[in-house]
């Protein structure tokens, strides 16, 4: 299973998404899932920003080897699971082929209740930049409940 994360600029949200979501998916034993992010709006091999790395040194998440990528239409194509951090990147992605299989990360969470975008950290403080990363974790922690509730035998 591919489960790409969107934010605008693969510097902040997505890239502390896909660490978050790669950790939680070892614990798990879910060796089958790969992780990804991207931007819509990314600047092709930007690092990290500054208070996303910080945050991931504090929660020891690796974003040292993060370089953002602009989505496209062939990395769309590759994923089963897109999960976006606001509408308008649920728009962009879906305009590029997505439809289907892209969700703002909290309505799959929530399985379709909570509708509410991600709150962007970029510019922020490190406060700022640690409650978006709980936010993440809160939610990661919920799409990988579905996903392991979903793959269950007695699952319809």
């Amino acid at each position: 299973m591919k489960i790409l994360f969107v934010c605008t600029g693969n510097t902040c949200r997505s890239p502390l998404a896909e660490a978050i979501a790669r950790k939680v998916a070892i614990e798990r034993g879910l060796g089958d899932v790969e992780v990804a992010s991207a931007g819509t709006s990314a600047w092709d091999g930007a690092g990290p920003s500054d208070g996303a790395l910080l945050v991931a040194m504090e929660r020891r998440l690796d974003l040292a080897q993060h370089r953002a990528q602009l989505l496209t239409p062939d990395i769309v194509a590759q994923q089963d699971v897109i999960l976006v951090m606001g509408p308008h990147h649920l728009e962009r992605v879906e305009a590029m082929g997505g439809t289907g299989k892209t969700f703002l990360l909290t309505d799959y969470a929530s399985g379709g209740s909570s509708g509410r975008p991600v709150s962007d950290p970029f510019g922020g403080d490190l406060d700022t930049y640690r409650a978006t990363t709980d936010e993440l974790e809160r939610e990661i922690r919920r799409v990988f409940d579905r996903i392991v509730a979903q793959r269950a035998p007695d699952a319809t």
